[in-house]
């Protein structure tokens, strides 16, 4: 894997997360270790949006320095990131009361990805109904 294609695979993860009513101003640095998908990129909320950019954010509140198939696991909220610092997985420098926000903005997308899933689950059971009902009354009115 790329540094590009890291970059938006986290950046697809990332964006569609409602950050609507975090206030304040967040900014993360991601420094990824890594032979072909080092780099750094920020995250960083800003009046109620997010961002995702590849590039370094210097006035940070925080940076995050791990391996990609850990900001991957952490993205996609198979790990979490207090349990990755705590067994060293990953490493952070700065503001930890900020950093700890970014916890917020994965579950807030996790959650909106679970509500996602149940849409197009409720709509299909939905037109199986329909299509039920449909067939009960073309028996009834043959008979």
């Amino acid at each position: 894997m790329t540094y590009t294609d890291l970059f938006y695979e986290i950046k697809g993860k990332f964006m569609g997360a409602d950050v609507s009513d975090i206030r304040e101003h967040l900014a993360f640095e991601f420094d990824i270790e890594d032979e072909e998908a080092g780099g750094a990129f920020y995250v960083e909320v800003k009046d109620g949006q997010l961002f995702v950019e590849p590039y370094e954010y210097y006035d940070r509140d925080a940076m995050f320095i791990c391996a990609p198939d850990v900001l991957i696991k952490i993205a996609d909220g198979e790990m979490d990131p207090v349990w990755a610092f705590t067994t060293q997985k990953l490493r952070v420098e700065g503001n930890i009361d900020k950093a700890l926000r970014l916890n917020e903005i994965i579950q807030q997308k996790k959650k909106e990805m679970k509500k996602e899933e149940k849409a197009p689950k409720k709509e299909s059971k939905k037109e199986a109904d329909s299509e039920t009902k449909k067939e009960s009354k073309n028996k009834s009115a043959g008979k």
